[in-house]
């Protein structure tokens, strides 16, 4: 059914004016306490079996909404009530931006992908914070919270920006996440560079343990697909060396090859994901943790599609697994079909549980 509306109606709309229109639906609807209510009964059952621990927090499953689809943290129940296990909000920078000029979002259907060069627009880390701050959560689900630089920030005062950001946001984060992957925001990845990513991440570390006294709040890093294997291996040891819980494995890429689109939608400028992205990001997440093992939290990110996907993220040694860009394309019963598959997967497979399955794949060729 979803099909055939994205083909009659989506299909035929600016990309980031269906974003907008379904965002509202989603946002209406779990207003109104009789329909959130059949919604998530629908679209959101529980197994048992899924049930997944990451970073010492509890989650009712692995499958995740991965950042840049609920920038402002407006429709975080509204995710959950769709049966996402948690919900990651941003990118959110320093300073309200209002991102690139449009056009800016394109679909490449052939291709089951998007490029986007959004640029980090978002009302800025002040707001995001009053927000996060004044929610009143409808579904209980761990929120992340993904940062990045304000994009008129110059890369010599990248740090002083990110620290900003995590001292308005790390007490409302269940997870904080340093995105330093965009390819949208110039100069952005060379702070991937090990020598400029570790005095940044033990900056954000040091604020948020500042801020948020009580309690320890996990602190991720997020890596581009185009990183090359040595730089991978050098952010992998970074992260174990800085006590980091986790890594976020990958980003959206700026590569192009084997596209099937029109040429005019390939050449846009942006970062390409979905299905593209899917070999690429399976084999950095398999690199990673063949470096740190069980020592830190993979996620795992980048042409997720369906359970299927997602267990082989498991197995390659993501403890969580996050998608967007084939929620465009499968619709709100995208998360029910990938909880379904994969209690049925795992059932079916030698491991009693989803953590004994983590890197099973990679520890058999070690």
């Amino acid at each position: 059914m979803y099909k055939i509306f994205f083909n009659l109606v989506f299909r035929r709309m600016d990309p980031e004016k269906a974003h907008h229109l379904a965002f509202r639906w989603i946002r209406l609807a779990v207003r109104i306490p009789v329909l959130r209510t059949f919604v998530a009964a629908a679209l959101a059952p529980r197994y048992r079996e899924l049930r997944t621990e990451a970073f010492g927090l509890r989650m009712h499953g692995p499958f995740g909404l991965a950042a840049g689809f609920d920038k402002n943290a407006v429709a975080v129940d509204g995710m959950a009530m769709l049966g996402f296990d948690h919900i990651e909000i941003g990118t959110v920078t320093g300073e309200a931006q209002p991102g690139n000029p449009r056009k800016r979002l394109f679909r490449l259907v052939p291709d089951r992908a998007l490029i986007n060069r959004m640029g980090f627009n978002n009302e800025g880390s002040l707001a995001v914070a009053a927000r996060l701050a004044s929610r009143e959560p409808v579904f209980k689900t761990v929120v992340g919270v993904n940062i990045g630089k304000t994009k008129v920030v110059p890369e010599a005062e990248a740090v002083g920006d990110y620290v900003k950001s995590a001292e308005r946001l790390a007490p409302f984060a269940d997870y904080l996440v340093v995105n330093v992957s965009s390819p949208n925001t110039p100069g952005l990845r060379n702070l991937q560079a090990v020598d400029h990513l570790r005095p940044l991440l033990a900056a954000v570390r040091e604020a948020a343990d500042r801020i948020v006294a009580h309690r320890r709040v996990p602190l991720l890093v997020k890596i581009a697909p185009d990183l090359a294997d040595e730089d991978v291996d050098a952010v992998a040891d970074l992260a174990v060396e800085l006590g980091l819980e986790g890594i976020i494995a990958t980003n959206t890429t700026i590569a192009r090859e084997g596209l099937k689109s029109e040429a005019s939608l390939v050449k846009e400028t942006g970062g390409l994901s979905g299905a593209p992205l899917k070999e690429r990001s399976l084999e950095v997440l398999r690199r990673l943790y063949a470096r740190v093992g069980d020592r830190i939290t993979l996620v795992g990110v980048g042409g997720v599609e369906s359970a299927e996907d997602v267990w082989q993220r498991i197995l390659a040694g993501a403890t969580l697994v996050q998608g967007y860009s084939a929620f465009v394309y499968e619709g709100p019963f995208w998360s029910r079909a990938i909880h379904k598959g994969l209690a049925a997967r795992l059932r079916t497979s030698p491991y009693a549980t989803l953590a004994d399955a983590v890197g099973a794949d990679v520890r058999k060729t070690a």
